[in-house]
């Protein structure tokens, strides 16, 4: 072996070889006002401008937390309620796409549909809960069917609307590929109509939890809605203001899921917007 390649192989004398540099925690932008926020919350909290009558401090709605969640308290409530926020959502979304997709597509059945929807999503949606408890009792069915119910129109305008705003060009274009009918649809007007689609997904959740919790205040035996309504009658506003945090980062958990499908099933956007 030759002394270049020795010279080559071995580091210098003295030196240290290099360790791979550890990526770096980066804390993003968007958590640093709700961090000031709860700052803000402490330090009036601490002064005495917000009194723990009207509204407990961070540190006790902490300490509050971990209580609840160390006998399980928290931890089954949260579950009760996530599962009902699913059921109702997946059931409100599916029915939102296939009336979007056939009123979308076709004139008669924009003709069918399109004016009972304009009709029914007038109503107010929390209007219609004393309806719900006649026809489904009070157990866990009217919680799921009012959930259903708000996320059914914004996916449905949505998915209409985006259906109905695919540039007319690309139909053009389809017919000069000669795409069939199945084919344009799958290929052209579906994924056209995919990022509207998606702010009605968006829309959507944030109105499955507000249904939610108007839901869980109305005859509930579990679910964040019942402790939030059980800590009311002791006046507990720690588990309170603990319970409506609990929603908030539930509903940002699944807002972010959703960003981020977005930004996987429409990442040719990207370059094309050269961002």
């Amino acid at each position: 072996m030759s002394t270049t390649s020795v010279d080559l192989a071995r580091p210098a004398s003295g030196a240290r070889p290099r360790l791979p540099a550890l990526p770096r925690l980066r804390v993003g932008p968007r958590v640093l006002s709700p961090l000031a926020l709860l700052a803000l919350w402490q330090l009036a909290s601490s002064a005495g401008v917000l009194p723990e009558r009207l509204l407990a401090s961070p540190a006790t709605v902490a300490a509050t937390a971990v209580t609840l969640t160390a006998d399980g308290t928290l931890g089954a409530a949260v579950a009760v309620s996530l599962q009902r926020a699913v059921i109702g959502f997946l059931i409100g979304a599916a029915a939102g796409l296939a009336l979007a997709l056939l009123a979308g597509l076709s004139r008669p059945g924009e003709h069918v549909l399109d004016p009972p929807m304009q009709m029914l999503r007038a109503l107010p949606l929390f209007g219609l809960i004393p309806l719900f408890i006649l026809w489904f009792g009070i157990g866990e069915t009217p919680k799921v069917v009012l959930v259903a119910f708000g996320v059914l129109f914004p996916i449905y305008l949505n998915t209409y609307s985006g259906i109905r705003g695919v540039d007319a060009r690309l139909a053009e274009l389809g017919q000069v590929l000669r795409l069939g009918r199945t084919a344009l649809i799958r290929h052209i007007v579906l994924p056209g109509a995919l990022p509207q689609t998606l702010v009605g997904l968006r829309q959507s959740l944030g109105v499955a939890w507000l249904a939610l919790i108007v839901a869980e205040q109305i005859n509930a035996s579990s679910g964040l809605g019942f402790l939030i309504n059980d800590a009311r009658e002791f006046l507990r506003i720690d588990v309170v203001v603990l319970g409506l945090l609990v929603y908030a980062v539930l509903g940002l958990a699944t807002d972010a899921l959703v960003r981020l499908l977005e930004r996987r099933a429409l990442s040719w956007r990207r370059g094309l917007l050269g961002t």
